[in-house]
């Protein structure tokens, strides 16, 4: 009989304060979904994520979170999708946010599924050390599952979440992926496929979704993350890059609007000796449980991290930038 290893992980940072607290830890008497509700909730003795429908009102979906990840640190989130905003996927139907691995994708070799909320409300307590924090603001959520190994997956990561308050309600987010040289355009050798999708936000209404890949045939639409001025770290033995170009273009699909949008975003992240904004470098073998890297067989030539940055801009807006090596 074959358990799963379940984690609930966790960060809270105030970049501002140099402030930061990271949980992973392992639950218990795990269940998917709780009595009375469906699969896109789940529970554990250690959190709970229920999903409450809210149809006809302004947030049709909330996600309602509680977590007790030791004395030191409760948290209870409540997300709001809001009406004006729907979420999105690449592909229509039960099928709809699937990138399959191999070139048929009846007998793909593995996948992963990508959808998400590009915008919503968040509020709710993050009690620490005995002290309640009250927090409100927005960002976004993605329900995203790893169809095969990790380290099969991907090479290099790249993530951006970028929210503000002005024009009536903004977003920018960018999820891309590249995979290791099995998965190339012609097959295993051929060098490496970029996948990226992403979504622009306008006024509180979903204005643009974004798709690009390198095995396609380029089109009019433009969803690419580009690293500038690379620096060796030493700290990861890895190129990271000083800035990041973000770029979006594709049709409008805000109702009654017609044309394309289009939207950039270049942000320094500093360079090695002198960062802006990082959080971490995460270590991921150092964060997994010994099993799983066991069963991934993860530790076999690779040395993965995640670089996480976040800016506070002016005029009520924040990046969130998360980028990760592999090999």
């Amino acid at each position: 009989m074959w358990y799963p290893t379940i984690q609930f992980v966790c960060k809270i940072a105030n970049p501002t304060k140099g402030d930061k607290v990271w949980k992973s830890i392992n639950v218990t008497n795990f269940v998917t979904p709780p009595p009375g509700l469906d699969k896109r909730s789940s529970k554990a003795d250690e959190f709970s994520v229920t999903l409450k429908p809210q149809p006809g009102t302004d947030f049709p979906e909330v996600y309602l979170v509680t977590a007790n990840l030791g004395p030191d640190l409760q948290l209870t989130l409540e997300l709001k999708r809001p009406a004006s905003i729907p979420g999105w996927k690449i592909g229509s139907g039960p099928k709809g946010g699937f990138s399959y691995f191999g070139h048929d994708p009846n007998k793909a070799d593995g996948y992963v599924i990508h959808r998400f909320w590009p915008r919503l409300v968040a509020s709710g307590t993050v009690i620490r050390d005995g002290k309640a924090l009250s927090l409100t603001g927005h960002g976004m959520f993605v329900h995203a599952i790893q169809g095969m190994r990790p380290n099969l997956i991907a090479a290099r990561w790249n993530f951006a979440d970028f929210q503000s308050n002005e024009l009536g309600g903004v977003s920018a987010i960018m999820m891309e992926f590249t995979t290791t040289d099995t998965y190339g355009k012609k097959g295993a050798g051929s060098g490496f496929a970029t996948v990226n999708v992403g979504s622009v936000v306008i006024g509180d209404k979903l204005a643009s979704v974004t798709a690009q890949s390198s095995v396609s045939p380029q089109g009019t639409v433009v969803s690419k993350t580009t690293h500038l001025s690379p620096e060796h770290d030493p700290d990861t033995g890895y190129q990271k890059p000083n800035q990041i170009l973000y770029e979006w273009q594709g049709p409008s699909v805000a109702p009654g609007v017609s044309g394309t949008v289009s939207a950039k975003l270049e942000q320094d992240v500093g360079t090695v000796e002198k960062p802006q904004g990082l959080i971490d470098k995460v270590d991921v073998l150092a964060e997994i449980p010994y099993a799983l890297k066991m069963v991934v067989n993860y530790v076999a030539g690779t040395k993965p991290y995640i670089y996480q940055v976040i800016h506070f801009l002016l005029h009520c807006r924040s990046l969130l930038i998360l980028f990760a090596v592999v090999q």
